[in-house]
C-alpha cells in the first residue's frame, strides 16, 4: 500500500513540475503572442510542459523497472529523451518558419528558436534544475524583449521573428 501511495505522490510531483514548466514556457509564449507570431502562448506552454512530463515519465519508468529482473530487458537512456524532444521541436519549429517570396525574407526563425528553448527549459524543470529553468527563462525573455527593443530603437528591425 505504501508503494501505491508513494507512486501517487511522485505522479503529483511530476504533474506539479509539468505545470511549473508550462508557466515558464507560457512567459516566453506570451511575448511571442504579443508580437502575433505563428506559435504563441499555448504552444510554448505545451512544448515546455511536454518536455517536463517526458522527463517525469522517464523517472517513473526508471523506478518501475529498476528491479534486478528488468535490468537486462529495459535500458533507459536519458539522452534519448533530449534527442526525441529536439526532433519533435524541430518539426514544430519548421512549421513556424516562412519564406516571403516577394520580399526575399524569412520569418519565424526566432519563434522556432524560442520553441527549442522552452523545450530545454521544460527538461531543466523536469530534472528539478530550477535555477537553470528560471534563469534560462529570464535570459530568453531578455533576448526577446530587450534586444527587440534595442533593434527598434536603432532602426535595425529583425524580420526573423
Amino acid at each position: 500500500m505504501d508503494e501505491l501511495l508513494g507512486n501517487w505522490q511522485v505522479q503529483l510531483q511530476v504533474l506539479g513540475t509539468t505545470a511549473y514548466a508550462m508557466l515558464l514556457g507560457g512567459a516566453i509564449g506570451y511575448e511571442r503572442e504579443l508580437k502575433n507570431r505563428p506559435a504563441g502562448f499555448r504552444t510554448h506552454m505545451l512544448v515546455a510542459g511536454a518536455a517536463a512530463l517526458l522527463v517525469g515519465l522517464v523517472d517513473l519508468l526508471a523506478h518501475r523497472y529498476s528491479a534486478e529482473a528488468y535490468r537486462e530487458l529495459v535500458r533507459i537512456d536519458p539522452i534519448r529523451l533530449i534527442e526525441a524532444m529536439v526532433a519533435a521541436v524541430g518539426f514544430l519549429g519548421a512549421g513556424t518558419i516562412f519564406r516571403n517570396r516577394g520580399e526575399g525574407g524569412i520569418t519565424g526563425i526566432t519563434t522556432a528558436a524560442s520553441l527549442l528553448m522552452v523545450a530545454v527549459i521544460g527538461i531543466a524543470a523536469g530534472v528539478h534544475s530550477h535555477v537553470l529553468a528560471v534563469g534560462a527563462t529570464a535570459l530568453t525573455l531578455a533576448v526577446l524583449f530587450l534586444l527587440g527593443w534595442i533593434e527598434r530603437r536603432t532602426g535595425r528591425i529583425s524580420a526573423s521573428g
